[in-house]
């Protein structure tokens, strides 16, 4: 508890000089929060009473898989997400011949069915499956089992080919990256180099500080974007500072040693993992991960997630969920302008 208070009392002081956030000029002036951005529901989604069972007997009766699409009022990834590629994209049209899009709001009440005995709220639904971004979605088989899970947002051309590995059913032999890897078109990216990244092919001998392993490989389109904005902003590269900061090709085969000193390659490593966005950004810290990113964050929750492990945080609280809320509190309290966009 007193490390607690005094990273809180820190906190306040250092505010001030945190890039994106603003010191309201009076203390006792109420932070606000913006960023936000306000959307709808594309009318076409199922009108759905929220049995998930029936719901699955009705879809695969057409030969379709049910989307669940869990979702945050005024969340910005969801708004993007949902005009990309629910609504301005040129897929829009299979999404609705192919799939029964289901919105679920992970901090609604609506009773959700999962089968005969269980019965429970949306959010405590999203407390369950441990939503942590938005939006999540889900594709269901038929036996309600989720073949895929989408962590956060991604971009229209990484949504298309998530929705074609559903609809063909890739799954059953597939991981999504190892569905994306064969496809038959032209590299979109070419690993960048950068001076935060270290040169070293055994991440066991990295035990002095925590570890952060960046996943890109060259069918990423969202790793130009996140080298020019996220990784080139100064306060996500202060932070990095505190990190030993290693860049993978999650499609090489060469040898490696992972954390736990296992011999490796960084797809083998990717693939254990359980990890199929890109970048994707793992952290760890004495060999055990703490958290990944596995969707993409605006610099604000980027280096939120950082904070977590840099500054040993996941010590003094039970989950992310709970820091992160106690951070945002903090921040409010001393009268900051927190920008969720930015």
């Amino acid at each position: 508890m007193r490390r607690l208070l005094t990273g809180l009392i820190i906190l306040l002081f250092t505010l001030a000089l945190m890039p994106g956030v603003v010191l309201a000029a009076e203390p006792s002036t109420p932070g606000v929060m913006k960023g936000g951005i306000r959307y709808q529901i594309p009318p076409w989604f199922k009108d759905s009473f929220l049995d998930i069972p029936e719901d699955v007997a009705d879809a695969d009766a057409s030969g379709r898989h049910v989307l669940l699409f869990l979702h945050l009022d005024e969340c910005p990834y969801c708004a993007q997400m949902l005009r990309e590629s629910f609504t301005e994209s040129d897929f829009v049209d299979q999404i609705q011949a192919h799939f029964d899009c289901i919105a679920i709001n992970v901090r609604g009440d609506r009773e959700v069915a999962l089968d005969a005995e269980t019965s429970l709220s949306e959010k405590q639904l999203a407390e369950l499956l441990k939503v942590r971004s938005t939006p999540t979605l889900l594709f269901l088989d038929a036996d309600s089992n989720p073949v895929l899970r989408i962590n956060g947002y991604r971009s229209p051309r990484a949504m298309k080919t998530a929705l074609d590995y559903v609809q063909s059913t890739a799954y059953k032999t597939s991981t999504l990256p190892e569905y994306a890897a064969a496809l038959d078109r032209p590299p979109v990216y070419e690993l960048r180099d950068d001076p935060l990244f270290l040169e070293v092919t055994d991440l066991s001998t990295l035990d002095a500080r925590p570890v952060a392993v960046l996943f890109e490989d060259s069918d990423c389109d969202e790793c130009e974007p996140f080298h020019e904005r996220q990784l080139a902003d100064p306060e996500i590269r202060a932070t990095l500072a505190d990190f030993d900061l290693v860049q993978l090709d999650a499609l090489s085969d060469q040898a490696m040693i992972d954390v736990d000193g296992n011999q490796t390659t960084a797809r083998a490593w990717a693939k254990s993992l359980a990890l199929d966005y890109r970048p994707g950004l793992v952290l760890f810290d004495q060999g055990r991960e703490i958290i990944r990113v596995d969707g993409m964050l605006n610099i604000f929750h980027l280096h939120q997630v950082l904070l977590f492990v840099a500054d040993g945080e996941d010590q003094n609280f039970p989950s992310y969920r709970d820091y992160s809320r106690a951070r945002r509190q903090a921040l409010l309290d001393a009268g900051a302008v927190i920008d969720y966009a930015r």
